[in-house]
């Protein structure tokens, strides 16, 4: 029986949507039978599965298995934890591939899946073939089974394997994700004091939307850490593969920046190595690694295009500013919250320096956060090609991999559409307030001429 998919939940590196109107059993299902059919194709017989924390994903779940086992697939089933757990069970476990339940960020009524093949993001056009293959009902049949397995201990564990840093006193802030149940764990083989709030998963994110790119999102960890003058503090997303930090003054250490601070330890040991950052990210960062002997390089904007263009040049270290981190020298490669805190602790004692210290010494740029604009989801993608018509036509020095990111006089901007939200996302950065206003009046002029009416906050 065959199966269309909303066309919106099929995006470029994974699948996503609102509950009821675009996302059901009938999807979860569906998926099963798609990517079942294509493992036990490229030979392979067994696929992971897990969930996070909202209301809606453990029905997703359930129906999901069925589709696998009813396509011939063995399910390895690891319940409910983080994104990043699901892919340590995937890399560990005689797996072909791993499929978790998640809807990341995003708000409460949305869910999906993130997918994995063969150690590997699955993502952009093999979605859009698994979409293909529902709708055509290819589906091979089968009768798979279904094996529980307690994987969270091996993978706290794994967090802290050959762990070499010191105590110091940190706040946790799991914002009621995914990630809650591990934090518990892992605090307690961390040396230290450890101030956790919120591990207590709940889907209806009482008390803050778990989002660490958001800083109304890092109020509470920012209070914590202030009142009980912790030395810094960790956040994290829905489904624990990004981190948010505060140093032990409350000042931000967005994922960029984070990166830059890892790349001083990274390229110690593996001097000259390439490091992958994303379109959103700071000059600032792209001049320190290269500062530090490493060689930058700026790619797609996406957890699974960092990941994929890590693995294609040898990278030991990748991430975006959106928070997702991976190492590759002494782990896996992926996106993960989790042990991105644990390298923080260990980074601090390498450098012999506090996070606050490490904090103080990055280059202050002025820039904006991420800034999201609403546009329908069947326009954003037209506009920005029209908007890359425009610059290219007006000789404008511009990087088209993801998006349009514009070099000027005053700093640089970018302007890409989203490929988890119906939305365009933007962020610019310069060496002043005027030049930052400028470039944000930019930004503004070329949205009007795409027929979006939209101010801009250069605030940070």
């Amino acid at each position: 029986m065959a199966h269309r998919f909303h066309p919106t939940l099929l995006r470029e590196y994974d699948m996503r949507g609102v509950v009821g109107p675009m996302l059901g059993e009938a999807d979860g299902y569906a998926l099963g039978r798609s990517f079942a059919t294509w493992v036990r194709r490229a030979g392979g017989s067994a696929v992971a599965v897990g969930y996070d924390g909202r209301l809606s994903s453990p029905m997703l779940e359930g129906a999901l298995v069925r589709g696998l086992t009813d396509s011939g697939v063995d399910v390895l089933r690891v319940g409910l934890g983080p994104t990043p757990m699901l892919y340590y069970a995937e890399a560990e476990l005689e797996v072909a591939g791993a499929i978790q339940v998640t809807g990341s960020h995003n708000p409460a009524d949305q869910n999906g899946f993130k997918l994995v093949l063969d150690h590997a993001p699955f993502h952009g056009e093999a979605i859009q073939q698994l979409g293909a293959m529902a709708a055509a009902g290819d589906w091979l049949a089968g009768e798979g089974r279904v094996r529980d397995v307690d994987i969270m201990p091996a993978y706290v564990e794994r967090l802290v394997r050959d762990f070499d840093g010191a105590a110091w006193r940190i706040g946790w802030d799991a914002g009621n994700g995914a990630a809650g149940p591990v934090v518990e764990k892992l605090v307690q083989l961390l040396p230290g004091e450890h101030h956790l709030l919120f591990t207590d998963v709940n889907g209806n994110f009482p008390n803050h939307h778990p989002d660490p790119t958001e800083e109304a999102n890092l109020a509470d960890l920012r209070s914590l850490v202030l009142s009980r003058k912790l030395d810094f503090g960790v956040a994290f997303d829905g489904d624990g593969d990004r981190i948010g930090v505060v140093d032990g003054l409350g000042r931000i250490i967005w994922g960029d920046q984070l990166l830059g601070l890892f790349a001083q330890v990274v390229l110690k040991d593996r001097p000259g190595a390439p490091i992958v950052a994303d379109m959103k990210a700071s000059q600032a960062l792209f001049d320190e690694i290269a500062r530090l002997g490493g060689e930058p390089v700026l790619w797609k904007t996406g957890h699974s295009h960092i990941k994929s263009k890590m693995k294609q040049i040898g990278s030991p270290l990748g991430g975006e500013m959106t928070g997702h981190i991976m190492f590759a020298d002494d782990f896996y490669g992926f996106d993960d919250g989790l042990y991105a805190a644990v390298r923080l602790i260990r980074a601090a004692a390498r450098l012999r320096r506090t996070v606050t210290d490490l904090r103080g010494d990055m280059a202050e740029m002025v820039n904006t956060p991420e800034i999201r604009i609403a546009v329908p989801e069947d326009r954003k993608f037209a506009i920005i090609e029209d908007l890359r018509d425009r610059l290219v036509a007006s000789g404008a020095i511009v990087e088209s991999i993801d998006g349009a990111r514009v070099r000027t006089i005053d700093g640089w901007w970018l302007l890409r559409a989203s490929n988890t939200q119906n939305a365009l996302t933007a962020r610019a950065e310069a060496s002043d307030a005027a030049g930052l206003a400028r470039l944000l009046a930019e930004i503004e002029s070329h949205l009007r001429d795409s027929g979006v009416d939209q101010r801009l906050q250069a605030a940070k």
